[in-house]
């Protein structure tokens, strides 16, 4: 199986770049927010999902390890296959993906292309409370927290959500760290972050998420 490729953009279509390795050209299916992120021409370093087939192989790349781990695990849900995956991680990032499962936040996870409400549904409910997909090496993924990942050609600060910038998400990354450190568990860390973060301005500090994500559970 092929973990990860290293080399020169040669191309890039609708759904699929070319990425060309020691001269051999490797087809990869990607999302849309990961291709945009490709330049002809410029180095690259992806994370690789393999999905073989009776009648095909095909490679899946991402830029950092989370959102490959994420796409395997939307994949173990009825109804969910590589196309809806991909819809999906284009519209949320590993950590407001599981921050819309632990609020059950079916409306959100909608707007992804190819998801109906009764899917949305299944995806919160089968995700609620679940722990994060396991990473390469064989241990559970926290980059879907702090929105890290592998090497890629850009800071991965550009997958935060256009009304969330770099500060707000190390706070709340900070914030939901803190939580654990209380020994509060992972399901209610994400969901009452998530709340102070609705209610708070983009400027909260940490000890304002962590008094206000404290408050919502009744501590």
């Amino acid at each position: 199986m092929i973990g990860s490729l290293k080399g020169i953009v040669a191309a890039t279509g609708e759904d699929r770049a070319v990425i060309e390795v020691g001269g051999v050209g490797y087809l990869v299916f990607a999302g849309a927010r990961t291709l945009s992120r490709l330049g002809q021409g410029g180095a690259v370093h992806m994370f690789i999902e393999t999905q073989l087939r009776e009648d095909s192989l095909k490679l899946y790349g991402f830029m950092s390890d989370a959102e490959r781990a994420w796409f395997t695990k939307l994949q173990e849900i009825s109804g969910v296959g590589a196309k809806v995956a991909l819809s999906i991680l284009d519209l949320l990032t590993p950590s407001q993906l599981m921050e819309a499962a632990a609020l059950e936040d079916k409306v959100t996870l909608a707007r992804a292309n190819g998801v109906g409400p009764k899917l949305a549904a299944r995806i919160a409910t089968e995700l609620k409370g679940r722990t994060p997909p396991t990473s390469l090496m064989g241990h559970a993924s926290t980059q879907g927290f702090s929105e890290g990942g592998g090497p890629a050609p850009v800071e991965d600060e550009a997958y935060s959500a256009p009304e969330m910038g770099p500060q707000s998400m190390m706070a709340r990354s900070q914030a939901i760290s803190a939580l654990h450190n209380l020994g509060i568990g992972q399901s209610e860390t994400l969901r009452a972050v998530a709340g102070a973060c609705r209610d708070l301005n983009q400027n909260a500090s940490v000890s304002e998420l962590v008094k206000a994500a404290l408050k919502e559970l009744g501590r």
